[in-house]
């Protein structure tokens, strides 16, 4: 790289501050799931971007959105070839300038991605070669092999699903969020508890919007179903109590150098009062902090 890419670092902004995650890997492998998932805890995000822009992006990014310091890229074989060869001395020379560099292939066994092309009916980004599907995914671990060479971390997404792969990857890197990262997530009993949950709240002793039959079929996430609870007063103290224990309580987990937290909050089904307590708490700690995900086990 040149002197002139060199200098792109913005030299007013402490290198260290900027975490750089570029998201890479085989296409149908869940690079887009991920930087969805990065999305969510406020990284700048920019997809298929070419190597030699990535100094510039960074700048960018500071210069133009002070508040961003994290910035997910994600690279495939939609760029030019000559990028693969590339990106490895772009992210050095970026690592070498302080900023914290983080590279993840996202991989998965080849009859897997055969199967999800052949049931989503996509196109591989190869075949406007000619290549048969079979051969260009041959191909695509060609080109992609520099970068899965110097990956910080390879996912195999072949027995995730999306839910998990988003889950995954916001987990590994919540740390690069500022303060402490929140998981608010609702579950049914009669399933089991989250394997994950660093607080379990039980919303079983609320009013149940299943017995109301033109309710039943909805989710905690429909207006029918929010209106029907904000209107019951037990509710509202127990959102009021468990808010008012978190604010209590998260304090010092932050203290402890925490930097994730997952919150499950149950109900027998995982439907209705789970998911509308979730999704408020979730609002209220939104306006309060960076870096509050969802997620509804018994929905998704």
């Amino acid at each position: 790289m040149s002197d002139n890419n060199k200098s792109q670092i913005n030299p007013l902004v402490d290198p260290r501050e900027i975490h750089l995650i570029v998201l890479t890997g085989m296409s149908g492998g869940g690079k887009t799931v991920a930087l969805r998932a990065l999305e969510d805890l406020e990284f700048y995000c920019v997809d298929n971007l070419p190597s030699a822009l990535v100094p510039q992006l960074v700048n960018a990014v500071i210069e133009g959105h002070s508040k961003h310091r994290r910035i997910a890229v994600g690279v495939d074989v939609r760029n030019r070839g000559t990028d693969f060869a590339h990106m490895p001395t772009v992210l050095s020379e970026l690592a070498a300038a302080g900023v914290q560099v983080h590279l993840i292939f996202l991989d998965c066994r080849d009859e897997v991605l055969i199967k999800r092309y052949s049931e989503t009916r996509r196109r591989h980004p190869l075949a406007t070669r000619g290549l048969s599907l079979a051969d260009a995914i041959v191909e695509e671990r060609r080109l992609l092999r520099p970068l899965m060479a110097i990956a910080e971390k390879v996912i195999d997404s072949s027995e995730l699903n999306v839910h998990q792969l988003r889950r995954l990857v916001a987990t590994g890197y919540a740390q690069a969020t500022e303060g402490l990262t929140l998981m608010f997530q609702s579950f049914a009993f009669r399933r089991g508890l989250p394997l994950d949950a660093d607080f379990v709240f039980d919303a079983r002793c609320l009013p149940n919007p299943h017995w109301h039959a033109h309710l039943r079929p909805l989710s905690g996430k429909d207006a029918a179903v929010r209106k029907f609870l904000d209107a019951e007063p037990l509710v509202g103290e127990y959102f009021i109590d468990t808010a008012r224990w978190l604010d209590a309580w998260l304090p010092r987990f932050e203290q402890d150098d925490r930097s994730y937290v997952t919150i499950s909050i149950g109900c027998t089904g995982g439907r209705h009062r789970s998911v509308y307590l979730v999704e408020k708490l979730a609002a209220h700690y939104r306006d309060r902090r960076e870096g509050v995900l969802t997620f509804h086990r018994e929905l998704e």
